[in-house]
């Protein structure tokens, strides 16, 4: 009489390929765990024991169980793994393998209602592309990041000449601020110190200063040429006593 196998899971994988909705061969992994109804070993016994000698089930009390997972659920499995694959474009494959996985799980249990095998997850996995797509598709990720890489460059670029921009229009506006404060009266004032702290100095260099009546130094200002004369030549300066 063959000995009833353990009701415990029993975890099983196969590899598998498929063609994608767009025609790209992908090879991927089924993974799979379920276990057998402990309301239902006699009847497992019945449908899958005659398969399996006596002496296989005395050395491996699971050789039924791999016997029915050969016989009764891979080729389903594959299947409905398969279709699932079918239904997506092939770069889209990697980006959805739970709900792959959670699909192929419903239909495998929906097949086996009426059967003593009951299913606790399928996980699909190990994606694999073809060479030359895997290539192709490491050459168009490196090509993004270095257009990303030179996109923040130039925005970096683009914040430093505005910056520069900035700081140039501050010093203008803090300039126009200066010369719009400077009187007369003040750049007199520091002409006069400029005077006194020269005399004081022990290392001067003598500076003839214009002075006005007052003898306060005069300020504006004046060309640097002296204007032409009659026939082009300069005109005699104007002496004021």
């Amino acid at each position: 009489m063959a000995r009833c196998p353990r009701s415990r899971c029993a975890p099983q994988a196969h590899d598998d390929a498929g063609l994608s909705r767009d025609n790209l061969t992908i090879a991927f992994r089924v993974n799979t765990v379920w276990r057998i109804d402990e309301g239902r070993v006699l009847m497992f016994m019945d449908r899958f024991s005659t398969t399996v000698s006596n002496d296989s089930i005395e050395h491996n009390p699971d050789a039924i169980v791999k016997v029915a997972y050969a016989n009764f659920i891979r080729e389903p499995l594959r299947t409905f793994a398969r279709d699932e694959v079918q239904r997506r474009n092939g770069l889209d494959v990697k980006e959805t393998l739970i709900p792959i996985g959670d699909a192929v799980l419903a239909r495998i249990r929906q097949y086996a209602t009426e059967s003593p095998c009951v299913f606790t997850s399928v996980v699909v996995g190990n994606v694999q592309y073809p060479a030359a797509v895997s290539n192709a598709v490491s050459l168009k990720l490196a090509a993004t990041q270095e257009v990303q890489r030179k996109d923040t460059e130039i925005k970096i670029e683009r914040k430093e000449r505005t910056k520069r921009e900035v700081q140039a229009q501050g010093i203008a506006n803090a300039m126009q601020i200066i010369r719009g404060q400077l009187s007369s009266m003040y750049i007199q004032h520091e002409a006069i110190e400029a005077q006194e702290l020269m005399v004081g100095s022990p290392n001067h260099t003598v500076v003839y200063i214009p002075v006005g009546p007052m003898g306060v130094p005069i300020t504006g200002t004046f060309p640097t040429t002296a204007p032409a004369g009659p026939e082009g030549a300069p005109a005699n300066p104007v002496v004021r006593k």
